[in-house]
């Protein structure tokens, strides 16, 4: 499977998708608070999300999808 990272974080209300390439479903989708939690614990890297490095990307999108079900698993 593989996805495409939308994300448009230098406007007033700023959003990150990850999306399925081939269906193009919302795998998942994160803006306000959460994109502020995961620049503040350094998780989330302007330049890694815009390089073209493969291994780099995959391992931006596998911390997203874990960033994104530990935060729906939070009481």
């Amino acid at each position: 499977m593989t996805y495409l990272i939308d994300a448009w974080l230098d406007r007033p209300q700023p959003y990150l998708r990850i999306l399925n390439r081939q269906t193009g479903t919302v795998c998942v989708s994160l803006e306000g608070e959460a994109l502020e939690e995961l620049r503040e614990q350094g998780d989330l890297d302007l330049h890694e999300l815009s390089t073209s490095e493969p291994c780099v990307l995959k391992e931006q999108v596998r911390n997203l999808f874990l960033y994104s079900y530990a935060r729906a698993l939070r009481p």
